[in-house]
């Protein structure tokens, strides 16, 4: 029992950051309608200015408190995020406003090269660490129920309630406030919410920008994990499968959709895995998006696309 449930918490722990990563998506999709194929190229950027600051602030201010250099390197990087949002409104979107999806689609893939470019000029193009105090070392829990314990990595649980909070607090952004229902206005229809008086242009800065906050916590979750390289593109790969299943349009979804797959990953390789040679947790999550795109393209708790056209 205490074996099941180490491995389900660690499910739950990498769904959560998949969760992380596929909320960009849902994001930016909600407001423009489009799929943002530069949202992996912005957790790197995100990541990379996190890791460079964190380096650079303290040599230029001589500060030593890791805590505060941080913080400020943080800061610096959403200010960053927020600047590189405004550009791609002022610069792309603004001239795209009412054009058909597949050329919001074609012009998120220049963003994509056009970031990647960008971060190597900054910040080079190295392998750089980010060291923001979570603990590495694993702990035993719950060893008074269970012989021996269960064995859990604390960076993974710091992680995943970081994760966790920032999800709770996007949820009620769109819920509850004046400007997150815009948001939802301009993704029912952007015409209509223009005729109403919502200002297009500065919704999708808001949005971009609050894509760029969720790729910055996850870049430095990922970063702090693996260390910030520029295959760190690829994580945006694993949130691919987790928006087909929870659905493009929905953020619940995303949440749900990504402890699935967290879950279903690590239980299928450890009690399936050793009977079909290993390897099931590299493709379980496609094959299952695969499964749902034959039968409910639309996810758990996406809308059909077709109706929104």
């Amino acid at each position: 029992m205490a074996f099941f449930l180490e491995t389900l918490l660690g499910g739950l722990m990498a769904g959560m950051l998949y969760s992380l990563v596929a909320l960009g998506f849902v994001l930016i999709f909600k407001a423009s309608g489009v799929f943002n194929f530069a949202q992996g190229a912005m957790v790197l950027f995100a990541a990379l200015a996190m890791a460079r600051f964190s380096g650079w602030i303290p040599q230029w201010l001589g500060l030593e408190n890791k805590l505060l250099g941080n913080v400020l390197a943080f800061a610096l990087a959403a200010v960053l995020m927020f600047a590189l949002a405004w550009l791609i409104e002022r610069l792309v979107l603004r001239h795209l406003v009412n054009q058909e999806g597949v050329t919001l689609l074609m012009a998120t893939l220049g963003i994509t090269y056009f970031i990647d470019g960008l971060g190597q000029t900054l910040f080079g193009s190295d392998i750089y660490q980010i060291d923001v105090g979570m603990p590495k070392d694993p702990v035993f829990l719950f060893e008074s129920t269970f012989e021996g314990g269960v064995l859990v990595n604390l960076e993974d649980v710091y992680a995943a309630c970081v994760a966790a909070l920032l999800v709770a607090v996007l949820s009620l952004f769109f819920q509850k406030t004046g400007t997150g229902r815009a948001l939802r206005a301009v993704a029912d229809d952007h015409q209509a919410a223009q005729s109403i008086g919502i200002p297009l242009n500065r919704i999708w800065v808001i949005v971009w920008f609050v894509a760029g906050i969720t790729a910055l916590v996850a870049g430095i979750i990922w970063g702090s994990k693996l260390g910030v390289q520029f295959s760190l593109t690829t994580v945006a790969l694993r949130a691919l499968p987790v928006i087909i299943l929870g659905g493009l349009t929905s953020v619940p979804g995303a949440i749900i959709g990504g402890l699935i797959i967290g879950v279903g990953e690590k239980l299928s390789e450890v009690y399936l895995g050793p009977y079909v040679g290993g390897g099931i947790e590299i493709w379980f999550a496609y094959v299952l998006a695969l499964v749902f795109l034959l039968f409910r393209p639309q996810g758990l708790f996406g809308e059909k696309i077709i109706d929104r056209v």
